[in-house]
């Protein structure tokens, strides 16, 4: 089920277009991704969906209410982290989210002490925010996005400054929630590894453009690039490559050759070196990777924020 619907979304400050024609929905239950470099736009359209700025086109749908047309309405509907969590710091965490729960009407004591678990805070849960991490708040911050049942939750860059067991522990997270929940979540980030790990699908945005929209899984799996083959005489494997893989290129880095062939050929050439006197030590494929579709599809991959 279609849960956010962004389409011809464009934001333009002057003769500068910020974001341009921008479509793709969210899904129940799946985790999307806007990846692209700082600067291409991510933050200016998840600005644009929450309502924080205006957008100069287009429409934003969230759980069948267009914002333009019932803006409170579809705000129900969603939770949001925009940068870094805003927190009261004298106060325990119980507090904090005793206090924003507040501002949705009817929420049982039963829906904190949910939120608290789903996202792991039960041991430190009545102790000041002042003596949280920087992880410990960002999930306080999710537990409070959390607390009136959103449809949608969107987080804007949320591994920023997180140290790599914070980063492990809010992906766990995310895809708990997105399966106990059904919850439909939106993660922009530029970190190419943590988005592959993290997102079902992803919407590759560059300078205000959608540059296209993948499943992870289409984009990594088995989708060979390149093999290696660590052997004991690179001197005798050389010659006996060009022959078997002819036309391709044949990379040597001390006893470690590389070559592009499916691996189907694999079986094939380890065969043909053992017969004829070269040992073979191990074989690695080199898959397609999330940054290596980036880069594709973007160009070298280098960009001037």
């Amino acid at each position: 089920m279609c849960i956010l619907k962004v389409q011809n979304l464009t934001k333009k400050i002057g003769r500068r277009t910020l974001v341009n024609q921008l479509s793709f929905d969210a899904r129940k239950g799946e985790i999307l991704g806007l990846l692209g470099p700082n600067g291409a736009g991510k933050s200016t359209t998840i600005k644009m969906i929450v309502g924080l700025i205006s957008k100069t086109s287009g429409t934003v749908t969230i759980n069948k209410k267009d914002t333009s047309k019932d803006f409170k309405e579809a705000m129900k509907h969603i939770g949001v982290i925009v940068e870094n969590p805003d927190l009261y710091k004298f106060l325990s965490g119980y507090d904090n989210l005793l206090h924003f729960s507040r501002m949705t009407p009817n929420i049982p004591k039963e829906r904190l002490d949910v939120v608290v678990s789903l996202v792991g805070l039960e041991k430190s849960i009545h102790n000041k925010v002042s003596t949280y991490s920087l992880g410990m708040k960002q999930r306080l911050a999710l537990a409070i996005a959390l607390v009136h049942k959103p449809a949608l939750l969107i987080l804007d860059e949320p591994t920023n400054g997180l140290d790599p067991q914070g980063i492990r522990d809010l992906r766990f997270h995310l895809k708990q929630l997105a399966t106990d929940e059904n919850v439909a979540i939106v993660v922009s980030s530029h970190l190419m590894a943590e988005m592959e790990m993290m997102c079902d699908r992803i919407v590759i945005i560059d300078k205000g453009d959608l540059i296209g929209i993948h499943d992870i899984k289409d984009i990594t799996k088995e989708q060979i690039q390149a093999v290696q083959f660590e052997v004991d005489r690179t001197d005798l494997a050389i010659p006996l490559l060009q022959k078997s893989v002819i036309g391709e290129e044949i990379i040597t880095n001390q006893n470690v050759i590389t070559i592009k062939i499916s691996k189907e050929h694999i079986p094939e050439i380890c065969d043909t070196l053992a017969k004829n006197g070269v040992n073979v030590y191990g074989v690695q494929t080199i898959k397609t990777t999330l940054e290596d579709k980036f880069i594709e599809m973007t160009g070298d991959g280098v960009h001037n924020d």
